[in-house]
């Protein structure tokens, strides 16, 4: 997603006066909001709280962070689904939502790997959501025990390095090794991969054709729109009090916010120059992606979500390790009646016929500077403390 760049092409010359003098301040988000990224301290007391530490640095949509865990039991890890942080417009059905506790599990597993823990998961252990809503049950039990046969994942040395990358991408498409690396890595958990490059020309030009109309439903949904805008984080004060959402610290839209020129409270026109600007940039960024990475599970059932989103995280902790960024293009993949073509145009093109399979993530893949990682809330935040 490109959503926290939304904002960012509004200007004119009343904005440039106001910035004028801003151009020394840092784009940087507070420490506090980052500081998560560090890692666990080695005095951990509770090895749990060290394993946990890494798995909130998982990816989530819309970075919500929808992690609530209970330790009550000694030696078990019980998930649940925060139901405050959920994206009714966007994901109606809570497919990424669930994607989302699935790269939680996978970066939890990696972890206690690492500690010589086997952890044996059981999925939705009082019952498998429905279709269409979450409810207050658990997501995942997790049972913890030392095991001599457990071996370290090679990807939990990316953990700290993992950022999802929106910038524009260089035009040379990911090595043969990297691709291979990234179709490897996903091999413990059901699901299809591929790739698409420049030796595909017409079909990469498909690729994004889908992904800039289906960019574009979004930006021009206003309800759709709204509900980023609900998790925008403007400036070092929003951004060090939620830790979460879409964050942005540009001293622009700092200004522009602070002038109150930003109205947050209602969704711009689909001709507003904050619209048409954001979709030349996104178009901009779409025309020069080299590759596009994707994959399709059969079935679509909570506990195939999931496990897509464990499949996810290791794909972009392998990437990472090659050098190789990601950026989900999750618009097309959305259940929501507006996104309906785009929806059956990336399935028909992976050919992925609905029912019967699904396109779990579609996302751009190529070669760009380092990106920073986004905020987080910290452990304790996710823990539960009267279950």
């Amino acid at each position: 997603m490109n959503r926290r760049n939304f904002v960012r092409i509004a200007g004119g010359g009343v904005v440039f006066g106001a910035t004028a003098g801003l151009t020394a301040c840092s784009s940087a988000f507070p420490d506090a909001a980052v500081a998560a990224w560090g890692g666990p301290a080695a005095s951990t007391a509770d090895v749990r709280h060290w394993i946990l530490s890494y798995a909130i640095l998982a990816p989530h949509s819309h970075n919500l962070q929808s992690w609530l865990v209970d330790l009550r039991q000694p030696g078990e890890i019980m998930l649940y689904c925060d139901l405050t942080r959920l994206l009714p417009e966007t994901d109606p059905l809570s497919r990424q939502i669930m994607m989302s506790q699935g790269t939680f599990l996978e970066l939890l597993d990696i972890a206690a790997r690492q500690k010589g823990l086997r952890v044996d998961i059981t999925l939705f252990p009082q019952g498998e959501f429905g279709p269409a809503t979450l409810d207050k049950r658990p997501v995942a039990r997790m049972v913890l025990s030392a095991d001599v046969a457990i071996k370290p994942d090679p990807l939990f040395a990316q953990i700290l390095k993992r950022h999802t990358n929106r910038e524009a991408y260089e035009a040379r498409e990911p090595a043969a090794a990297a691709l291979e690396a990234i179709a490897s890595s996903v091999a413990p958990h059901p699901v299809r991969t591929g790739f698409v490059g420049g030796a595909q020309a017409d079909v990469l030009q498909k690729h994004r054709g889908i992904a800039m109309e289906a960019w574009r439903i979004e930006l021009v949904t206003p309800r759709t729109i709204m509900e980023s805008f609900k998790v925008l984080r403007v400036g070092p004060r929003e951004i060090a009090e939620h830790r979460d959402g879409l964050s942005i610290n540009t001293p622009m839209v700092r200004t522009l916010t602070a002038l109150g020129l930003f109205d947050r409270s209602k969704a711009p026109g689909p001709d507003d120059s904050a619209t048409t600007g954001q979709i030349k940039s996104f178009n901009e960024k779409i025309a020069t992606t080299p590759a596009f990475f994707w994959m399709v599970t059969e079935g679509n059932e909570r506990k195939t979500q999931v496990n897509a989103g464990r499949a996810y995280a290791r794909a972009q902790l392998a990437a990472t390790a090659q050098g190789v960024v990601m950026q989900p293009l999750s618009q097309a993949l959305q259940e929501y009646p507006e996104q309906a073509k785009p929806y059956a145009d990336i399935h028909a093109l992976l050919q992925a016929p609905q029912p019967r399979y699904t396109v779990q993530m579609w996302a751009r893949l190529g070669y760009a500077p380092a990106a920073g990682p986004s905020p987080r809330r910290g452990l304790q935040s996710h823990l539960l403390k009267d279950a």
